[in-house]
């Protein structure tokens, strides 16, 4: 499974706890940090309504807010 981006930031509890989950499922994604990228906080800003809420899933063109991790599996066809 690949197609995954994490939008996400340090000191993020709900963050590390979805990656953490993903990898035990054998999802792969990538990460993207808002706080060192600023120009990425802007596409999680425009899938949130404005604010900078993470962790942001991106699958395909599809993006989650806060997900679990099933929902991200499932997003993935899985």
């Amino acid at each position: 499974m690949s197609d995954v981006t994490i939008y996400w930031r340090p000191m993020c509890g709900y963050c590390e706890t979805l990656k953490a989950s993903l990898s035990r499922r054998g999802v792969t994604y990538r990460t993207v940090d808002i706080w060192r990228d600023r120009s990425k906080a802007e596409i999680v800003r425009a899938a949130t309504g404005g604010d900078e809420i993470v962790p942001t899933v991106q699958v395909g063109d599809r993006f989650f807010v806060n997900p679990s991790a099933d929902e991200v599996v499932a997003a993935l066809g899985g």
